[in-house]
């Protein structure tokens, strides 16, 4: 489904779904990051862009308090909720159901709830969902079902929200209704991105700023390498490594990792040595410390107009993403080392880790052949057929 007869097709199964005509068809992104991996819930710089795959939503507000939700991928009817029931602990699609895709709008409208802009009597909706994000990709497929469902209902009810504070409504859902410990970025891409940028967003104060990044200008090709593979050790690992992240700033006496100078880097890894940190938390230390210095340093190659010289840092990137932060894979290494040896500018994985995608930077005219050499050396290894596609810097959170 492309985003050109998307909105016809999301509108044809909401009328299937409901019989009658939908208020509105909204879109939002998923999004891979450029640089900058478990940095965000540090406090620190993250650089994603948005994908053209979207999740679409065909909306219609309802005054009786009743949530109704539907997807067209998801196996299954009608799930219907009532707003001012909607908790995190007994939600229906919430708490106990941490697995089911109806947590994630659902959780977006208990978060409008209790910021006090919907009430729980009068602010329902009739949603039907169709996406094109690959789901399990580590691409935010449930940041954009989040996001497109707080674009659609600040649309429908007027509730004036800007893209930021949406993102923060959506990582509120996700956190404290979903159950999922994850940071701002992925939330802010999906509604700030924009055609042709890549975000340098601060997660702390939530400044941004849109880097150009016109990759085609500079003969360049940015692939996403989908491994289709997903590794179950991968969101209890996440968990652990954020309370590692905020164990260690607790105990150097500082608000988040984001706030250690590079330049102090080894000190600060003796003084965590000295007060008994394993040798584990002193590297997850050290790659948050560095990977938002290579954040800092893809922007200042990128602002002098030099993309091309961006590639040996994403390379950098995941050998701490790998080594230090210990959330790779033989998968995704194995598309890194491939594409590197085919002639690759840079390659790193994007996203949580532990399966997902990575992303490899390329020469326009070697792009072929990477993605040939990484398609034979998964068939080699037994493992299943990569999906590769380019990654094309696209727009936010949006009505169509």
């Amino acid at each position: 489904m492309t985003d050109e007869h998307g909105p016809g097709r999301v509108t044809a199964g909401f009328r299937e779904v409901y019989g009658t005509e939908p208020g509105g068809v909204w879109a939002a992104p998923g999004r891979v990051n450029l640089i900058g991996e478990h940095t965000d819930y540090n406090d620190g710089f993250v650089m994603p862009l948005a994908l053209p795959h979207t999740c679409l939503a065909a909306a219609s507000p309802r005054a009786d308090g009743v949530l109704r939700l539907h997807s067209g991928d998801a196996p299954g009817g009608v799930v219907e909720l009532r707003v001012e029931e909607l908790s995190p602990v007994a939600g229906g699609a919430g708490g106990g159901d941490r697995g089911g895709w109806a947590a994630y709008p659902a959780g977006v409208v208990w978060a409008l709830r209790e910021a006090g802009l919907l009430t729980g009597r009068e602010g329902g909706a009739e949603l039907h969902f169709e996406s094109t994000v690959p789901t399990g990709a580590g691409l935010s497929s449930s940041a954009a079902l989040e996001v497109v469902t707080a674009t659609a209902l600040n649309d429908l009810y007027g509730l004036g929200l800007t893209p930021p504070r949406i993102a923060q409504l959506c990582q509120r859902a996700e956190n404290a209704f979903v159950g999922v410990p994850c940071g701002i970025m992925d939330q802010m891409a999906s509604a700030c991105c924009t055609e042709g940028h890549a975000l340098f967003l601060d997660a702390r104060d939530l400044t941004q700023r849109q880097v150009p990044f016109d990759l085609a200008a500079a003969g360049l090709r940015l692939l996403v390498v989908d491994t289709r593979v997903k590794h179950e050790l991968g969101d209890g690992a996440y968990a652990s490594r954020r309370a590692a992240c905020e164990a260690a700033a607790r105990a150097l006496g500082v608000p988040a990792l984001r706030d250690v100078p590079f330049e102090g880097l080894d000190a600060t890894l003796a003084q965590l040595e000295r007060l008994g940190h394993d040798t584990a938390t002193r590297r997850r230390v050290r790659h948050v410390v560095t990977e938002d210095r290579r954040v800092e340093e893809v922007i200042a190659r990128l602002d002098a107009g030099d993309t091309r010289s961006i590639g040996p840092v994403l390379t950098a990137g995941h050998a701490s993403c790998r080594d230090d932060f210990e959330i790779s894979c033989d998968e995704l290494d194995l598309v890194v080392e491939t594409a590197t040896a085919a002639g690759a500018l840079g390659s790193r994985m994007t996203g949580g880790g532990f399966g997902g995608s990575a992303i490899v930077l390329v020469a326009e005219a070697d792009a072929e052949a990477v993605s040939k050499a990484v398609t034979e050396a998964f068939a080699a290894a037994g493992h299943r057929a990569p999906r590769i596609f380019p990654a094309v810097p696209s727009a936010g959170a949006r009505r169509l």
